[in-house]
């Protein structure tokens, strides 16, 4: 590769013109001339509609959540299948919200994984964790007004040239201009598009920042590439309005902005692709414990220099879920009580949940965009790891306690599902994790557990985050080494007991409408 420089490479990034082999079964599905699904609609010049979808995304905004269920159930009695309707989801709460209220967002980033978890489910059950989330994201847009206060309209593509920065529109926090640009990398390619974004969110640690722009992605897999201006531009909202915000509040600069180009010049990673070094179990726990004893500068700087060692994406992935996941099992619960999230919880918005989600999304990101946006995502992974605290999780105790692991006597695999089920029941977040780590250390199957902890991911509110930490948990499992996979299923058993006991709007309504 041609040298650069560190500024020219940052530059070249924010300017999305680098356009990426995505090398996985979407890039097929994206190609590189995206059709444009979004039209005006007809009599109202200032209103999106989405063609063939546009009756079902209409259902979606115009009906009371309790009405909608009923509808919808019928819909799909009629023939209209999960996937057309988590498509439809997806689009009403984009047009809606844009990316831009708090609860409309997270109900857009769980759609994904509700349909994913629908794969896991009985026939009889499959709707229900679609059914959950769409009752969320339609209560709110009605809270917010429907269709009558829709933040997405239509945009007009700025014709492209070599001085395109997408990044600088955002942080002058000029919206119009932003939305523009990014119209017209989308009409470059979606891929071009998603490259271009990357600068904006790596701007900011921030899980929603970094969750909302994979779970975007990643729903093109199902609404086609036709649908990715609608999705993606969710999050140049979302950038412009935090930057906006920033300024109000008199906030400085994010320190990643000056870490992130000292990281890659000290490190000499400009120009250089992600390695295939590999790591044995060892060095992923060390490096795991790395990170967990560092602060945010540190955890950018120790992944920079794994990156220079060589060490590629599947070894520093790892270890940023594995410490994240150690976040969960050393978090000593919340010290002051919110609605739906009591003294001592963990579920929710906690510091773990938000990182392993964040690393989940950052390291997605990385295996779907160009080198250059995987290296720098990589290490604004690291410093996001810890940005929230910058607290040495390393020396706080970690779950299973010895004390719990003790409690437990029996060996048969059935009657430790059944302990653990009492576990969560009663909220006992020390014993669920303690069953489950005797369970996995015994070499029973991770299957049936990962099949008890599913139904209260579906059952119960989870306060916003019950369907997308589950997912997660799901993914990093399946892709961490056998030594150490085990500390995700642990931490999945405690967020489950640490959540169970309140029910998820919506969901008694749709269990009678499947007649559950």
């Amino acid at each position: 590769m041609e040298s650069q420089t560190r500024r020219g490479f940052l530059a070249d990034v924010g300017k999305g013109m680098l356009v990426a082999s995505v090398g996985v079964p979407l890039a097929g599905e994206l190609g590189i001339a995206p059709a444009r699904a979004e039209t005006e609609r007809e009599g109202d010049t200032n209103a999106l509609t989405f063609g063939r979808l546009e009756p079902l995304v209409s259902l979606l905004q115009e009906n009371s959540a309790e009405k909608m269920l009923p509808l919808v159930v019928t819909r799909l009695s009629q023939g209209t299948s999960l996937r057309e309707l988590v498509s439809a989801a997806a689009l009403a709460n984009a047009r809606t919200f844009g990316g831009e209220d708090y609860i409309g967002y997270h109900a857009f980033m769980a759609l994904l994984p509700a349909y994913q978890m629908t794969a896991e489910l009985p026939t009889n059950r499959r709707a229900l964790p679609v059914l959950k989330v769409l009752y969320r994201s339609t209560s709110q847009i009605q809270a917010k007004g429907g269709r009558s206060a829709e933040v997405l309209h239509p945009v007009v593509p700025a014709a492209l040239d070599g001085r395109t920065n997408l990044r600088d529109a955002m942080r002058r926090q000029e919206l119009d201009k932003a939305e523009t640009l990014f119209a017209g990398l989308v009409a470059q390619s979606p891929n071009a598009a998603f490259n271009a974004l990357q600068t904006l969110v790596q701007d900011e640690a921030d899980v929603h920042r970094v969750v909302l722009a994979y779970r975007a992605w990643d729903l093109l897999g199902l609404t086609g590439k036709e649908h990715a201006h609608t999705t993606l531009r969710q999050s140049v909202h979302y950038c412009v309005s935090a930057e906006k915000q920033r300024v109000a509040q008199g906030r400085p600069e994010p320190a990643i902005r000056s870490i992130l180009p000292n990281v890659l010049d000290t490190h000499k990673l400009v120009g250089r692709s992600l390695g295939t070094r590999t790591a044995d179990d060892a060095w992923v726990r060390a490096f795991c414990n790395t990170l967990l004893a560092s602060t945010p500068a540190q955890a950018a700087d120790a992944v920079g220099g794994a990156l220079a060692e060589g060490f590629g994406l599947s070894a520093i992935g790892e270890a940023l879920s594995l410490a994240a996941t150690q976040q969960v099992l050393r978090d000593p619960g919340r010290t002051q009580a919110f609605p739906g999230k009591p003294i001592g919880s963990v579920h929710g918005d906690s510091y773990g949940v938000h990182a392993s989600d964040s690393m989940n999304a950052w390291c997605n990101i990385a295996a779907v965009s160009s080198h250059e946006n995987a290296v720098a995502g990589l290490i604004v992974a690291g410093y996001h790891l810890q940005a929230p605290t910058g607290r040495d999780w390393k020396n706080l105790p970690a779950y299973p306690f010895a004390e719990s692991k003790a409690e437990i006597t029996t060996t048969d695999p059935a009657a430790l599902l059944r302990e653990l089920d009492g576990a969560i029941r009663e909220n006992h977040q020390a014993h669920a994790a303690a069953i489950v780590a005797h369970y996995s250390a015994l070499g029973h199957a991770a299957a049936p557990v990962f099949a008890l902890l599913l139904n209260y991911a579906v059952s119960e509110d989870g306060t916003l985050h019950a369907e997308k930490y589950y997912r997660t948990i799901v993914e990093e499992f399946g892709r961490t080494r056998k030594a150490h996979r085990g500390d995700h299923l642990v931490a999945l058993a405690r967020v489950t007991a640490s959540e169970f006991g309140k029910r998820a709007d919506g969901y008694e309504q749709a269990c009678g409408l499947l007649r559950i």
